[in-house]
């Protein structure tokens, strides 16, 4: 048989003894991957931390709640008792001084008129004084009304049905719109002060996770 036949058969021969052997060659082993590290529980964790951070505060048990409950009644009743007679008693000696006033601020310049700063600051701070209860017991006896609208609101409906009955029951008092103003302004002031801690303190709810 002629040499250069067999030349293209040889090649052939040897591309396929090589494929033979790439194909039985062992693959390299693999490293084996690292075991994944358990992440922390971050829905939980984060929880604590914002409870945490809110400062969560649980009710105080019935009992102390009621009992300071009762308290800040009596306390109520005890200022009703002072309001009633400090408002609703006759002045016959002071019908012919006193008139109505519908317009906000008038009554305001007429106590700071006044010579003495005394019976200014007995006048205005008088007025503050006889609200600043409304805004401290109220959000102990009425957990709903807890709120600072609230608050003013009950504040300003009690003190107008004040004022409406001395302009129309009691002799030598008048209607005053600015005295409600004041009044309110007192309820605002014990609110920030002390009723809304005093609120939170005995009415404080659980927080929900």
């Amino acid at each position: 048989m002629d040499r250069a036949a067999l030349r293209p058969r040889a090649a052939a021969l040897r591309v396929r003894a090589a494929l033979r052997l790439r194909t039985a060659e062992p693959e390299p082993p693999t490293k084996p991957e690292p075991p994944a590290k358990a992440e922390p529980a971050k829905g939980r964790r984060s929880a604590r931390t914002r409870d945490a951070e809110r400062g969560g505060r649980r009710p105080l048990p019935f009992p102390l709640r009621l009992l300071a409950m009762l308290f800040a009644f009596a306390f109520m009743v005890a200022f009703a008792v002072v309001l009633a007679r400090l408002t609703l008693e006759p002045s016959p000696a002071s019908e012919s001084l006193v008139h109505s006033n519908l317009r906000p601020g008038r009554s305001l310049r007429a106590y700071l008129d006044q010579p003495e700063l005394r019976d200014a600051v007995k006048q205005i701070g008088g007025n503050l004084l006889l609200g600043v209860p409304f805004g401290v017991l109220v959000p102990v006896v009425a957990p709903r009304a807890r709120g600072l609208v609230r608050v003013l609101l009950l504040t300003a409906s009690v003190m107008l049905l004040v004022e409406f009955a001395q302009g129309a029951l009691v002799t030598g008092r008048a209607f005053d719109v600015d005295d409600v103003i004041l009044n309110t302004a007192g309820a605002l002031v014990g609110y920030l002060l002390v009723g809304r801690r005093m609120g939170r303190a005995v009415h404080a709810r659980e927080r929900r996770v």
